[in-house]
Parts: structure tokens; sequence; C-alpha cells
């Protein structure tokens, strides 16, 4: 089959398909006589098996790893194990990372009123100022708004 036709069967484009033969993790695809790449069902294998490690984020170093694993015959599947649980962790740590951006984000939106006036504690803090500055010029500029506001109604 062509480039097309095993980019089509694996769920891996043509172009990463030739990534990967450029790059070394997979072997160079056999050629017609016309010079073009030729792939088997074994190639096809070989390549949803990239994609499902890929879906995983293993990086193509880890996957490189991996498809020596699988295609060795004395492979020991605490190595596997050992190269699953690194990337395992990696994924966590990760996790932690976002989850923190995440928090710090939802701390600032909620400490910005969103209003007309140029302070911002989003910007304070992309510009390093402390977020506690930020946060205390937030609840005076909103208390002078309420006691305008109360003022107003008398």
């Amino acid at each position: 089959m062509n480039i097309g036709e095993a980019a089509n069967k694996s769920g891996v484009s043509a172009k990463m398909i030739r990534y990967y033969e450029q790059t070394g993790l997979i072997p160079p695809a056999q050629r017609t006589a016309s010079g073009y790449r030729e792939y088997y069902e074994k190639d096809v294998h070989m390549l949803r098996f990239i994609r499902r490690a890929r879906d995983l984020g293993f990086s193509v170093e880890e996957i490189g790893e991996l498809l020596g694993l699988w295609t060795s015959k004395s492979r020991k599947s605490a190595d596997v194990r050992q190269l699953a649980q690194a990337h395992y962790y990696t994924l966590q740590r990760k996790i932690q990372e976002l989850q923190a951006m995440s928090s710090t984000l939802e701390t600032l939106i909620e400490a910005c009123t969103g209003d007309h006036l140029p302070d911002c504690p989003i910007i304070a803090d992309l510009e390093g100022n402390d977020l506690e500055c930020a946060l205390h010029r937030k609840q005076s500029r909103s208390g002078a708004i309420a006691q305008t506001q109360f003022s107003a109604k008398r």
C-alpha cells in the first residue's frame, strides 16, 4: 500500500509517517521501482502502536524505547512497567502544575473587577507585583465604590 493508504489505516498522517522515518523511529519504507514508499500490514501495525503511545503522551524517545521492548523477544515486563511508571509520574507532576496555574488564574480573575479603571491584579501579577497588594487595592476600591454609592443614596 502507498503512504496515503497506510496513513488512513493507521490513523497517523503521511507527514508524521515521513517524520518518524526521517528520525529513525520506524525503518525506512521499502520503495517501488518508481521510488514510491511501499507499506505492509506490519508497518500499519507499528504505526498504530506509535499512534496509541502518542495518544498516551509518550515522547518520541520513549516510543522508541517502547518499540524496542515491543519487538524484543527477551523483554521483561518490568522494563515496560518502569518506563510507563516514569511517564505516569511525569504526567502527574504536569497535572499538578496545570492545577496550580488554573488556581492562580482563577484567583486573579476573581480579584479583577473588570471595570473601566486601569488597575488590574492580573496585569500586576504578570508584572511581578504581589497579588496580596493587588487584592488589597481591589478591596479598597470596592469599599470606596460602596461608600460612594451609599453617599449618593442619601
